[in-house]
């Protein structure tokens, strides 16, 4: 399972604007010691993320799965608002972004990334 979207993707992502904000749900699983890698990637993104008018709107780590299928067991959670999907596709096509993407990627062995829309 690839952990970073491909450039079919985001095409696909940018394609499906619907115009606004978007919030990316992250569910995180760590490899073998990724945890030290992520935090630092989440040190790093900072200003990144302010670069775009972006921000964190919550990050935490899961715990009991009431509802979900076996093996759905993700280590963290992230949501992260950005202005447009434009702002995304924008951060991470930046090569000052694209230094620190290896933090994430060595970090995961799985993850999804999904756009979400705002309820108006």
């Amino acid at each position: 399972m690839s952990v970073d979207p491909t450039g079919n993707d985001l095409k696909r992502y940018l394609a499906e604007d619907e115009g606004g904000p978007v919030v990316m749900l992250n569910l995180l699983r760590f490899a073998p010691d990724g945890r030290q890698f992520y935090d630092q990637y989440a040190r790093e993104i900072g200003p990144h993320l302010q670069k775009v008018g972006a921000r964190v709107v919550y990050i935490g780590d899961t715990s009991t799965a009431l509802v979900a299928p076996d093996g759905f067991d993700w280590d963290a959670v992230l949501l992260v608002e950005y202005p447009t999907r434009a702002a995304f596709s924008a951060m991470v096509a930046d090569p000052d972004y694209q230094r620190i993407t290896h933090l994430r990627t060595e970090a995961l062995s799985e993850a999804v990334l999904q756009a979400t829309t705002p309820r108006r």
